[in-house]
């Protein structure tokens, strides 16, 4: 297999990556520098940037997506270094903790809402609008399965769902222009927003195993991987889709009401 084919198309592109300070937004930093991609990481917290800068080889740059003329800003200042961004993931967002709703207050629940779809937008308005007029891009916005299905979360899983409506209307927008959208919707990912919900005993991993299909949690890895597949052109036909990287959490939920999911089928002494 030769090395183009091993990264999918990805040599020489500049990628840009939000909220890839930590979680799944870096993973996704590091995995698309390895396939060989320019890497640029934007994201609100400045104290890691530093030091990403340093370990990682990668240009960080502080942003609030939710900034319109800041995200302008920083479209035209990487333009007129000659650097034209061509793949995009839209990975910065805050989570919301499962309140009842006359506990949500208000300013939490704007600012959850501006963070995963305004910034979403705001992001894509920019920068995908500069790929439109050139001809060419990827996209891949991070939604969730919150945004697919019934949850105690009144600001994140609509937000959500914004962002997978946002990134269909988005495909047919661009598809004319060589640029294709997408949305990745990871199920319970162990990144340190939930591994610090389990350790206050606000989440039970066995039981958000159990809910799965293939009985797991899945790790950002996992998700970067499916992000950078639909970013190369090994996805060059794939266009307006929203998949689901959630170890069989959709499918399998349902199953509670049987008694959960079967054990394995396989045998437990291979002779």
């Amino acid at each position: 297999m030769t090395e183009a084919l091993n990264h999918g198309g990805l040599q020489d592109r500049v990628a840009l990556v939000t909220g890839g300070a930590s979680g799944i937004g870096l993973a996704t930093a590091q995995l698309l520098k390895s396939r060989g991609a320019t890497v640029l990481i934007a994201d609100v917290q400045a104290q890691p940037l530093a030091s990403l800068s340093r370990t990682l080889g990668v240009q960080c740059h502080q942003l609030d997506v939710v900034d319109r003329e800041a995200v302008q800003r920083l479209c035209d200042e990487l333009a007129a270094r000659g650097q034209f961004v061509d793949r995009m993931v839209n990975c910065a967002g805050i989570v919301q903790p499962p309140l009842q709703p006359d506990r949500l207050d208000s300013a939490a629940f704007q600012r959850t809402l501006a963070v995963s779809l305004e910034g979403t937008f705001n992001m894509c308005a920019v920068f995908g609008s500069a790929m439109a007029r050139r001809g060419d891009g990827s996209i891949v916005n991070i939604a969730s399965v919150a945004g697919m299905r019934s949850m105690p979360l009144y600001a994140y899983s609509p937000a959500k769902a914004g962002v997978i409506s946002l990134t269909e209307g988005l495909s047919a927008e661009w598809g004319r222009s060589g640029v294709r959208v997408n949305a990745v919707s990871p199920g319970y990912t162990v990144t340190a927003a939930l591994q610090g919900q389990i350790d206050a005993g606000l989440r039970d991993p066995e039981k958000l195993k159990a809910n799965s299909a293939l009985g797991k949690l899945i790790m950002p890895g996992d998700i970067a991987r499916a992000i950078a597949f639909l970013l190369s052109d090994d996805a060059s036909m794939i266009t307006g889709v929203n998949l689901p990287v959630d170890a069989g959490w959709l499918a399998a939920g349902s199953w509670s009401t049987f008694g959960g999911v079967r054990a394995s089928h396989a045998a437990a002494h291979w002779m």
